[in-house]
């Protein structure tokens, strides 16, 4: 499908971050520390997902950065502009897909869309909000109230309200929560399609596969610190362990104590023997697994290896830390 205009103007502001984060705390008054000294760079274009538990602080760094919640102390610009001492330039270019359903269940799709365009100061422009609709399988629910969709749908136009003002940046605050997975595919494809049409997208999720598919980037946050930056592939390759898969001829009740010495798990009710090892390694342990199964009389009839996903990365990032 063809990427869709949804920047017409960009004006872009120089060559770096688009969003820039400096030495970012928020304190409550009971006392509660929800930042910790937060420093990140949103480069400019980019799909940057944003991983963590909840009550890590996601939403709260969001909110600060779209200008809904005062930080403590800190510095933010989005494309060179003060989120405080030049709010309304910088929030004209942040769109805000929050995690709650708050929209107003009285009002038409279209008067909606159409009065959070008119909120930003933005002209009239039928054929941009038609197209935003378009996309998003809207536009034949264009004349309904929103309290007569689904759950899917109302999430559909929250995203079209953030996409109205023809934003640069694009939050998306766990945009597929309790959608079904079909609407979170054609989600994932409207996401892409936003990117390549000019904005930035950065999203939190719980749906770790959600960041895999789409993200270039993956920070995680954890008690109001971000704990890693990275690029995927990068976190992947520099993170992921690798399993080899040996598929047993006869099973196993236990792991053989001739072979305690290697990083083995038995599964698939003793037919299967797991060993977990370090890719990047020159000396895997391999090859001598593999004598050491046959001295102990251990025949296999087929043997595979994968690579770690990024929700097994993620979890022990977190767990490393706690």
């Amino acid at each position: 499908m063809k990427p869709l205009d949804y920047v017409q103007n960009p004006r872009p502001n120089g060559n770096g971050p688009i969003i820039s984060v400096s030495g970012l705390t928020k304190a409550y008054a009971s006392g509660f520390q929800a930042l910790k000294g937060i420093d990140l760079e949103i480069r400019r274009g980019e799909i940057f997902a944003l991983l963590g538990p909840n009550g890590a602080g996601k939403t709260t760094l969001i909110s600060i950065i779209c200008g809904i919640v005062n930080p403590s102390t800190g510095t933010i610009l989005a494309d060179g502009h003060d989120i405080v001492r030049d709010y309304r330039a910088a929030r004209s270019i942040i769109g805000l897909v929050p995690q709650e359903l708050n929209t107003d269940a009285f009002e038409t799709v279209w008067d909606t869309v159409k009065f959070s365009r008119g909120l930003f100061g933005c002209k009239a422009n039928p054929a941009h909000l038609e197209r935003v609709l378009r996309d998003l399988s809207l536009w034949e629910k264009r004349d309904s109230k929103i309290m007569t969709l689904s759950g899917g749908m109302k999430r559909r136009v929250m995203i079209a309200k953030a996409l109205s003002h023809e934003p640069r940046i694009l939050f998306l605050d766990e945009p597929t929560a309790g959608v079904d997975v079909e609407l979170r595919r054609d989600m994932w494809g409207m996401v892409q399609r936003l990117r390549e049409s000019g904005v930035t997208i950065i999203l939190t999720t719980h749906y770790i596969e959600e960041a895999e598919e789409m993200a270039d980037r993956i920070g995680v946050i954890r008690k109001g610190e971000i704990i890693l930056v990275e690029d995927k592939n990068v976190l992947m390759e520099k993170l992921g362990k690798k399993q080899l898969t040996l598929h047993l001829q006869n099973p196993l009740a236990a792991v053989p104590a001739g072979l305690s010495g290697y990083n083995l798990q038995l599964s698939g009710d003793g037919q299967e023997l797991v060993y977990t090892f370090d890719a990047k390694s020159e000396q895997t342990g391999i090859a001598d697994l593999l004598r050491r199964l046959g001295e102990n009389g251990i025949d296999f009839t087929d043997l595979q290896t994968s690579q770690s996903s990024l929700e097994e990365i993620f979890v022990n990032l977190v767990s490393e830390r706690t």
